[in-house]
């Protein structure tokens, strides 16, 4: 009997999970608005709302925590961080930041101005956020293949060559100072970029004179990607491939929350000196001190051993292939969602799954409302609330693609938890067309609204 792939890690502490029933489930739905964001932790049986964060920690990152040092300044933490990120991506400078949106807050204070143009690949919301928020504007530049869910593409967080020169041509070039590369490109379904899309959009960036950033939350899970689907990689450790991936930028943000395996923390790295110490200044102000910004001594050890963990293949094998795992049996049963498999979640299409409910009624939140009163589950909208509305014209956006995101924290849930979600959305498939309606807005706010929105069901 050929043996069958078995997790490498075995489970250390346990933390107590409950069931509830359907009826006390609709009653703190209803308390919520609908918004499972609103939702408090016991409420929920299995959380998928994010992989942000919510991983387990490992023997090794706990030890480390209890030798952080807390020191203001010159920390001995901070100087390994330094060390490892110059290690693992090349990069010279960084600057720590509390989480991703924070290091995205601070550099786009420098780049970013008002009546800027910023083409990247499905710009994730706070990047969006960001972009907006500064009177700027984010243009998307992924490939067409990347917005059919059925279509094979090995690589659909690519951006499109042509789409990008056109950016360059159409507009003045001081209006565009960077270009921001995803990976994997959470928006479009946790799509990986492929090494030889990094190089051209590389040096067709450079071409024009705009820096390159890379969004890097999912930057090992798009190394494991690379590793396995591109020519000329499959004999190249995960560590050798992410430096040649940051050896086509400028600078990276970073939210350690995903690949880093920890609860909070994040970073900026640098090539460009001169953009650092820009950079500095506005860290100081919102952030703390150059050499600890928003995080901890023992977080920074925590977040360095992380590093080294994440960018192993066996742990990034394990980590994916249960996300397959729940990704074969839902096809298995006929439930759509995109394909290839991303690398941290199922993204289910919510278009296919409820065809008759129409767009402007918010279907893949009646999907996510459907799945927490089935089972508990609390998964995400990744669709038209949280596209938001232009902010121009004050209409609602919609996107190519209404997705509801079933995100798997890390070394966090066993299989069998896997086949708990699927028979969850199995379930809910099986009587979708006794669902013909959607949802409304009660209440909104300006812009990221899909934290605090609140709706009720038609």
């Amino acid at each position: 009997m050929e043996l069958p792939f078995a997790e490498l890690y075995k489970i250390k502490m346990v933390e107590t999970i409950k069931q509830s029933t359907r009826e006390q489930r609709e009653q703190w739905l209803a308390e919520a608005y609908n918004n499972v964001f609103n939702l408090r932790s016991e409420y929920v049986f299995i959380d998928l709302l994010t992989d942000s964060g919510t991983g387990a920690m490992s023997d090794k990152q706990w030890s480390e925590m209890m030798v952080g040092d807390e020191s203001y300044a010159g920390a001995s933490s901070y100087i390994k961080m330094k060390e490892t990120i110059k290690t693992l991506f090349g990069f010279n400078d960084f600057l720590p930041t509390h989480q991703g949106r924070a290091a995205e807050n601070v550099l786009f204070s420098v780049l970013v101005k008002e009546g800027d143009i910023i083409p990247g690949n499905s710009h994730f919301d706070t990047t969006k956020g960001h972009i907006e928020f500064r009177k700027a504007q984010a243009v998307d530049c992924t490939i067409d293949e990347a917005f059919d869910t059925t279509v094979y593409h090995p690589f659909k967080g690519n951006l499109d060559l042509n789409k990008l020169t056109k950016v360059f041509e159409e507009n003045p070039l001081e209006k565009i100072p960077m270009v921001i590369v995803t990976v994997t490109n959470n928006t479009s379904g946790g799509q990986p970029v492929s090494m030889q899309n990094l190089k051209e959009v590389s040096a067709l960036t450079h071409q024009f004179g705009a820096k390159v950033v890379m969004d890097s939350a999912r930057f090992a899970e798009n190394a494991y990607f690379i590793k396995k689907r591109e020519e000329g990689y499959a004999d190249k450790t995960i560590k050798e491939i992410v430096k040649e991936m940051y050896s086509y930028t400028d600078a990276m943000t970073m939210s350690s929350k995903k690949d880093a395996i920890v609860n909070m923390g994040g970073f900026i790295g640098f090539s460009d000196r001169a953009l650092y110490e820009k950079a500095s200044v506005y860290n100081i102000m919102f952030e703390g001190f150059v050499t600890y910004g928003g995080m901890s001594g023992r977080d920074m050890n925590a977040l360095c051993q992380g590093l080294d963990e994440a960018t192993e293949f066996d742990y990034l094998d394990t980590r994916i292939r249960q996300v397959e795992y729940l990704a074969d049996k839902l096809l298995a049963h006929g439930v759509p969602i995109l394909q290839p498999t991303g690398g941290h979640a199922i993204f289910i299409d919510a278009t296919s799954f409820f065809p008759e409910i129409p767009k402007e009624e918010f279907i893949a939140q009646r999907l996510v409302v459907e799945l927490y009163l089935e089972a508990g589950l609390r998964t995400v909208e990744i669709g038209t609330i949280l596209a938001d509305r232009d902010p121009e014209t004050r209409e609602n956006r919609y996107p190519k693609l209404e997705l509801v995101r079933l995100a798997i924290p890390r070394r966090v849930y066993t299989n069998s938890h896997m086949d708990y979600i699927a028979a969850a959305v199995c379930n809910v498939f099986d009587r979708r067309k006794e669902i013909t309606r959607g949802m409304k807005i009660l209440k909104e706010a300006p812009i990221m609204r899909h934290f605090t929105v609140e709706l009720a069901r038609l």
